[in-house]
């Protein structure tokens, strides 16, 4: 089987409403635009190195008037200035190396930020509608827990049941309902969450996200890929490598420097006493100059500098070793919660299902007078607990195939 297309991830939950917001938050979001802003500054870098490779000219022009004793002069100049510095040892490639490296690294670190903006988002959406799914679940059970109260406060009066009796019942209608304002300011902050994920202020998204919608459920035909694959997908470890080849480079950059410097320049212009007598062609004026610059004695600074330069090419290959070993260490950890989640959602829908049945029976028989409140309110709590329970396992479940799908490192192309 062919491992699973890991550029857009998100498409596999079929939630039209999730698509959109993973597509705004990668165009919109702030993190994603100072990245696009790092990169377009590395990319900048490699042509203002590439420049040095190249000869340089420039124009000028001049006009001078001075007085000595009892006479003035004037003196007129104008032309062109060229340099060169043949590049013998590769100090100014490896420079431009090191710039290319740069800006790949900078590339896959935009790239990171896009597997992790979208995962983020796509985290909240289903924390989102998971707590949309254990408010209803909240307000369900309080609407049943409040008909029980009147139940058990018409008895009251009959005189079929005591004062204790009611009251717990309001005790644990009440405490259902006290549940119900925290679901609800989760609720809120996740959409405010969703709007700054997507560049928008906080409230954007609320009359967008209002009613309540089912999480959404990857599709589970997922073929993983290889570990090797894994780890050229994700871009953080992509990264570390280009810094290594950043390093490296640099590393022949000051070895390079340790070795002479050559360079050519020349000019060709005009010069006069006069302005007018700029076009003779006795102003004509040219000179070139070949020069080679020899380090003799520096104190060891130029190996210091190499020195440094290994010195760093080290840390950056321990840095690549340590996000090869991170991402490896991503993957394991989000396939055990996923397996662990799966498993404890099977045995949860079994108890729900087993709780909505003794809590039926259980106020039927109380109804009947049959039993004794107490054993309405244990299966009541029951209930709620475990329909929550797998509410929010449920919103588990999706999200951890969010973030083994961003530990596989997708979420670019």
């Amino acid at each position: 089987m062919p491992a699973t297309s890991l550029a857009q991830w998100w498409q596999r939950f079929n939630d039209l409403q999730l698509t959109q917001l993973v597509t705004q938050a990668l165009q919109a979001n702030t993190s994603v635009r100072s990245a696009q802003a790092a990169l377009q500054q590395a990319r900048a870098q490699v042509d203002v190195q590439a420049a040095g490779l190249l000869p340089s000219v420039g124009a000028s022009a001049s006009a001078q008037r001075s007085r000595a004793s009892n006479s003035t002069g004037n003196s007129f100049q104008a032309g062109f200035d060229a340099s060169w510095e043949p590049d013998v040892f590769g100090r100014l490639r490896s420079g431009v190396n090191a710039s290319q490296a740069d800006a790949r690294a900078a590339e896959a670190s935009l790239a990171d930020v896009q597997v992790s903006l979208a995962a983020e988002t796509a985290v909240n959406y289903v924390e989102l509608r998971g707590l949309q799914q254990r408010l209803a679940i909240a307000r369900s059970n309080l609407a049943s827990q409040q008909e029980t109260l009147q139940i058990t406060q018409w008895r009251l009066q009959a005189g079929l049941t005591t004062s204790l009796v009611a009251e717990q019942a309001r005790a644990a209608a009440e405490q259902t309902a006290a549940q119900i304002p925290a679901l609800a300011s989760s609720l809120a902050q996740s959409r405010h969450s969703l709007a700054v994920l997507t560049g928008q202020a906080p409230l954007a998204l609320d009359a967008l996200l209002a009613e309540p919608a089912a999480v959404p459920q990857p599709a589970q035909d997922l073929a993983l890929a290889i570990p090797a694959e894994t780890l050229r997908q994700r871009p953080d470890v992509r990264a570390a490598e280009q810094r290594i080849a950043a390093a490296l480079a640099r590393v022949s950059q000051a070895d390079a420097a340790r070795y002479p410097d050559f360079s050519i320049s020349g000019n060709l212009g005009l010069r006069a006493l006069t302005l007018g007598a700029l076009g003779n062609g006795s102003s004509v004026v040219s000179a070139l100059l070949a020069s080679v610059s020899v380090p003799v004695f520096d104190g060891g600074a130029a190996r210091a500098q190499v020195r440094v330069q290994e010195a760093a090419l080290a840390q950056a290959r321990v840095a690549y070793e340590a996000s090869v070993l991170t991402a490896l260490k991503d993957v394991e950890d989000a396939l055990a919660a996923l397996q662990g989640n799966r498993e404890r959602l099977v045995r949860l829908q079994a108890a729900a299902d087993a709780a909505g049945n003794a809590d039926l029976l259980a106020r039927q028989r109380y109804s009947s007078g049959l039993i004794d409140f107490q054993s309405v309110l244990e299966t009541q709590r029951t209930l709620l607990s475990t329909q929550d329970s797998v509410a929010a396992t449920v919103a588990s479940v999706s999200a951890d195939h969010v973030r083994l799908y961003k530990a596989l490192g997708g979420g670019w192309q």
